[in-house]
């Protein structure tokens, strides 16, 4: 698992992808859909460890 920072790092790093990617791709592309979904995995990462904790 990773820590709160990696994630948060990851998270810009792959926010910034996708930004550079949607300058020059239509949205269903499948290569910002695959960045999109990339991302949205991190970011439930991240929220799955605050709960975690927030429950502590």
């Amino acid at each position: 698992m990773f820590d709160l920072e990696e994630i948060v790092l990851r998270i810009e790093e792959l926010r910034l992808e996708l930004n550079k990617l949607s300058a020059y791709k239509r949205l269903a592309d499948p290569e910002i859909i695959k960045a999109s979904q990339e991302l949205d995995e991190v970011l439930n990462q991240y929220n799955i460890l605050l709960q975690k904790r927030a429950t502590k």
